[in-house]
């Protein structure tokens, strides 16, 4: 952690852009999250966990509205356009806050999913930048406090996360069973 501090601005940089980064590579920002609140604190590692997500998430609305959204649009008939535009300007503001507030949503895919429809820049920063803010500090929150855990703590998260690895091992083997000729199909 002191070799990173070391680094001054360019540390700060480094994960500015891994957070970038992740908005086009699949790997699990929350990891660079809680290293930045183990790293600088929880105040400065949630700033730069936010930095980064949000100029990775504007970088990735702007590629995907400039080539994707010409694309979608050749793809769809015009009352499609039409409609994904109305709910667009209706609903897209509310959804997109709601779906940067539950976790489980892809980060990478709302990023996409709004640049494709016609929510606003306006919309997109707003919602995404409030969104991501209770998770951003969260994480940097549990870097900074994360060697003052006990123990048993890390146990049970151990075994959470061996049971949740076992359960998706699971369901990935019987949805690849089910997808073979002759499988067993619901």
């Amino acid at each position: 952690m002191s070799w990173v501090r070391s680094l001054g601005s360019w540390g700060v940089a480094g994960s500015i852009a891994l957070m970038v980064a992740h908005s086009f590579l699949p790997f699990p920002s929350e990891i660079i999250a809680v290293a930045n609140g183990m790293v600088y604190g929880p105040v400065w590692g949630s700033v730069i966990t936010w930095v980064g997500a949000m100029a990775g998430a504007i970088s990735a609305f702007a590629l995907v509205r400039r080539f994707g959204r010409p694309l979608l649009v050749q793809l769809l008939l015009t009352h499609q356009v039409q409609q994904l535009g109305d709910w667009s300007r209706e609903s897209g503001g509310l959804a997109l806050l709601v779906a940067r507030l539950i976790p489980a949503i892809a980060f990478n895919l709302v990023n996409y999913a709004a640049a494709l429809a016609e929510v606003t820049w306006w919309t997109f920063i707003w919602s995404t930048g409030l969104g991501i803010l209770p998770l951003t500090i969260l994480l940097a929150v549990t870097g900074d406090g994360i060697f003052e855990l006990p123990l048993w703590i890390w146990f049970v998260v151990g075994g959470f996360v061996v049971c949740l690895s076992l359960v998706r091992k699971r369901l990935w083997r019987r949805n690849a069973s089910s997808d073979k000729p002759g499988g067993d199909s619901i």
